[in-house]
């Protein structure tokens, strides 16, 4: 049972600083404060500059996850422990498809029991994240992925799709030994863009689930939490979980603050940890949600009371806000991609990059030159939809006819997604065109960050 005085700190802290109207002012003190000057000698080198999706989120020194038996060490991705309740997180950015053989090695090897996702593979007409596990049969792609240049496999055993959250049983091979690990894929899918979870009951449901399964608990290796840059929402879900450890455990007091200096304190193993204001509101009215839930479960297995309430909870929440601003062609065109690639919603945007720019249609984007490089993604492995030619259509029985209309999907998306592919090569030329040759961090012209 939580200390009742220990929550109403923190709910008087969020009335104070929402009365105020003061989440910007906080927010700023946040970035001011917790923005340290600490080496990212390793990630800043040349060799390493392509295996980094934004080249302005770099993992410090001295909290940065090490490989082993693959032909780099390196990988944007930082250990942040909250060492007074036992947590350890892996927070990384959304793999791409050349850092996809270093992401499953780095799972592999610091035997990681669960994977957290918050964002969905496209965002804003833009790929952010590889699709790096596999998708299965019954949704177009393959139950096997083969990571041959780390001598993995990845096995996609299961998916139990939810409201607002799917997870998946996946098993991990090693191909050379025959041992393998199962690991636990959980996906949020209803993160809006440029926003926050619908409400705090989802985001608690999402993580008492996250939490009844054991992938947090200290005897297994740290969770892998990730977004697109790893920051934004990873540091928001990173902060609500330990902050909730801590009321669970007496670790707070009745003062203010200590929501605030636990931030603080991850933001020094990795940097930018939550992103815009809303972010850092949202995480306030989780803990106090989710605080207040736990004293009212009072021992209950959240597993139990997530499954008995599922099936109700889409009638329980109000209708998801409409885009902000988006066009309708460009919703369409966004919400079709997503669906056939990967259902999931999301974002982890700075809220600088909240303009006018973004709003384009995609058709229009390569008319000049972007405000910020596009992430790389080159094509993928082979794993893509069967491009073989279709069948006589003169006898087809009705699977006949659905396999096709399947497949002819899967090619339509995939010559959607060359295209952008392509273009962000274009962009990414353009880009380095632009850049000077003898400057290689020039900080006048860094990309605004995208999450």
């Amino acid at each position: 049972m939580m200390d009742p005085s220990h929550i109403e700190a923190i709910e008087r802290e969020y009335k104070q600083i929402e009365d105020n109207e003061a989440w910007s002012q906080v927010y700023q003190k946040i970035r001011s404060e917790g923005s340290y000057d600490l080496p990212c000698t390793e990630a800043k080198k040349t060799v390493n500059r392509n295996l980094n999706r934004y080249r302005d989120v770099l993992p410090y020194d001295h909290s940065r996850i090490k490989l082993s038996g693959t032909n780099t060490n390196y990988i944007n991705a930082s250990l942040v422990q909250v060492e007074s309740v036992g947590r350890s997180y892996i927070l990384t950015q959304g793999p791409l498809a050349q850092t996809t053989p270093h992401f499953w090695r780095m799972v592999w090897q610091d035997k990681v029991k669960g994977i957290i996702m918050l964002n969905k593979i496209i965002e804003k007409n833009q790929i952010k994240c590889h699709q790096y596990w596999p998708l299965g049969e019954s949704d177009g792609g393959e139950d096997t992925m083969m990571i041959t240049p780390v001598g993995l496999k990845v096995e996609l055993m299961s998916v139990s799709r939810h409201s607002h959250y799917n997870y998946s049983t996946l098993r991990l091979v090693d191909m050379n030994s025959g041992d393998s690990q199962l690991i636990l894929h959980f996906h949020y899918t209803t993160w809006p863009d440029f926003s926050v979870p619908q409400s705090p009951e989802a985001f608690y449901k999402f993580l008492s689930v996250v939490r009844a399964s054991g992938v947090l608990e200290p005897d297994v290796g740290p969770a892998v939490v990730h977004c697109s840059a790893g920051i934004g929402r990873s540091g928001t879900f990173c902060l609500v979980d330990s902050v909730l450890m801590m009321l669970s455990r007496g670790l707070c007091d009745s003062g203010q603050g200590k929501v605030l200096e636990v931030l603080l304190d991850m933001r020094r193993q990795r940097m930018g940890l939550i992103q815009t204001p809303d972010q850092l509101k949202f995480s306030y009215q989780a803990i106090i949600y989710g605080a207040h839930k736990l004293n009212e479960m009072n021992g209950k297995d959240p597993v139990e009371e997530s499954s008995s309430e599922e099936p109700s909870l889409a009638d329980d929440l109000p209708p998801q806000p409409p885009p902000r601003t988006d066009s309708l062609t460009r919703s369409m065109i966004e919400s079709q991609l997503a669906q056939e690639l990967q259902e999931g919603q999301g974002t982890d945007t700075a809220p600088e990059d909240d303009d006018d720019e973004d709003d384009e249609e995609f058709e229009d984007e390569d008319k000049d030159a972007p405000a910020r490089p596009l992430p790389a993604e080159p094509p993928t492995d082979g794993s893509g939809p069967e491009t073989s030619p279709l069948p006589s259509p003169v006898d087809d029985t009705p699977n006949d006819v659905r396999r096709r209309k399947r497949r002819e999907r899967m090619e339509a998306t995939a010559a959607k997604v060359k295209t952008m592919v392509d273009k962000q090569r274009a962009n990414e030329h353009w880009q380095e065109k632009k850049r000077p040759s003898t400057d290689e961090d020039t900080p006048a012209k860094r990309p605004r960050v995208q999450k």
